[in-house]
């Protein structure tokens, strides 16, 4: 498996070196006729050293891809769209997975079971077919987007100003419904999507269904999970203050009758079929204050939940509130002054569930997010979760970024599970994983770096590393190795 990791991350610092190459010399994009044809391909090498399990695989390398053709054509009041995806993974694990509790050792182990155990695999699949019409009512400013899109809740506007734009695209976006961009496959959204949009005021709806991917290479297919998603977001604000409020409502339907993941005893979810219908409503505001000392930001985002967990109730909720500052450094102090850096800190929290044998499911359901971007070491999300965090970005160039954070995580409630997952992505699979800590609520600190080289403005260089510290519930079940390891590199392409 080693050679494997040497030989994956050889044929990536070739694409590396052609794609830089390449980068840098084309510069004209492609037509077929009125088409316009645009693309991107992305190669990572990861590096799994997942927490020690009892037996199986928890060291190991292998290569994800994926390669993205897109079609479009502009037309005087409408426009259409198809893009295929070629996602291929070389050299998974065939032994990551260890018995439960202590389940699959990283994300490598959940690509080789949901593509039929096979280190290797791919496809070519429709990505996005849709058909979009615009200028449509009052003032030309709806338009209605019809077929198979991405989309990313929360991403509906995107402020003038710029932190606030970035804090939207970073701390706001995909939470509850997301593309799962940083997968190897990704999901996209079968449906329709309306939107009446103006400079400062955006109302979107959205009725679609979850295509599968994300862990599975096949994308063509769906699933019998469905949601509805309403939003209005105002931009609002005026000199110094500059601010973005949402609030949203979201409907989600899960019809499939399969075992779901929850702490009550095997048994009763066994006998518990029933649908899954949750309506969560929720809300953000940001804000971006500039002062002669530096720009202060602040981000609140919150929803609460009801609606039906099977047989059971669901009341849940989760809050996250995060506050940042970037200095204006003294011109004296000319290196740190370079480095233009902003810092940042917060609180985040889903709810989780107190009694397993009672009829109310308390544990806050992220729906289908992309939980990466909140969790770049991918072992928890924001179910029954507790996330202290802090933050240091450098951009000491225009083409560089360079990032770390900390996490000091724990059980929102020791009478549940560890959550892990990113929601339903093919018909037979829940979708979240749970693992119980026998009552032990302090999970990992997290410490991680990353850093990002924008070479040309069409080529893209990325490397991360995470560590996680094990504290008493991760002792619990690994208690082997508490402690894990996790990083990549990556090359991303357009053209």
């Amino acid at each position: 498996m080693r050679n494997m990791f040497v030989l994956s991350l050889l044929i990536l610092l070739s694409l590396l070196n052609a794609a830089a190459s390449f980068g840098q010399s084309a510069d004209t994009r492609m037509k077929l006729g009125d088409v316009d044809v645009t693309g991107s391909f992305r190669t990572r090498v990861y590096g799994w050293d997942w927490f020690e399990a009892s037996s199986g695989n928890n060291q190991y390398g292998y290569s994800g891809n994926l390669l993205r053709v897109n079609f479009t054509q502009h037309r005087k009041g409408w426009d259409w769209d198809a893009e295929l995806a070629a996602p291929f993974l070389l050299g998974l694990p065939d032994n990551a997975t260890a018995p439960a509790p202590q389940g699959a050792l990283g994300l490598g182990s959940n690509y080789y079971s949901a593509n039929a155990n096979s280190q290797y695999s791919g496809m070519v699949f429709a990505k996005q077919l849709y058909v979009r019409f615009k200028d449509l009512g009052p003032g030309e400013a709806g338009s209605l987007q019809v077929g198979r899109f991405e989309f990313n809740d929360g991403s509906e506007l995107v402020p003038k100003n710029a932190t606030l734009a970035t804090l939207k695209r970073d701390r706001i976006s995909q939470r509850l419904i997301g593309a799962f961009g940083w997968s190897d496959i990704g999901r996209s959204f079968d449906g329709a999507r309306f939107s009446y949009s103006k400079p400062t005021n955006d109302f979107t709806f959205v009725a679609a269904t979850p295509t599968q991917g994300v862990f599975q290479t096949d994308g063509w297919g769906w699933n019998r999970v469905g949601f509805g998603y309403l939003s209005f977001t105002h931009e609002w604000g005026s000199g110094k203050h500059a601010a973005d409020t949402r609030v949203f409502m979201i409907d989600y339907d899960d019809w499939r009758h399969i075992l779901k993941t929850d702490n009550r005893p095997a048994a009763v979810r066994a006998g518990d079929m029933d649908n899954i219908r949750i309506e969560t409503f929720g809300a953000h505001s940001l804000h971006a204050f500039t002062t002669t000392a530096g720009t202060i930001d602040a981000l609140a985002w919150g929803a609460v939940q009801a609606g039906r967990w099977g047989t059971q109730i669901q009341l849940a909720y989760a809050l996250d509130f995060e506050g940042g500052f970037q200095p204006k450094v003294l011109p004296r102090l000319k290196l740190l002054a370079k480095l233009k850096p902003w810092i940042r800190g917060g609180f985040t929290i889903g709810s989780g569930d107190g009694n397993p044998n009672d009829s109310r499911h308390g544990t806050f359901f992220q729906l289908l997010p992309t939980p990466r971007p909140y969790a770049r070491f991918p072992f928890f999300n924001m179910m029954n979760t507790e996330d202290r965090f802090g933050a240091v970005i450098l951009r000491p160039h225009a083409t560089v970024t360079v990032s770390s954070e900390f996490h000091a995580l724990r059980l929102s409630n020791a009478n549940d599970l560890w959550y892990g997952g990113g929601g339903v992505f093919q018909p037979w699979t829940f979708g979240y994983v749970g693992r119980p800590t026998s009552g032990r609520r302090s999970l990992s600190n997290l410490y991680d770096a990353s850093v990002e080289y924008r070479a040309t403005h069409r080529t893209t260089f990325t490397g991360y590393f995470g560590y996680a510290q094990g504290l008493a519930a991760m002792e619990q079940i690994y208690p082997n190795g508490k402690n894990g390891e996790f990083g990549y590199v990556e090359a991303t392409f357009k053209f």
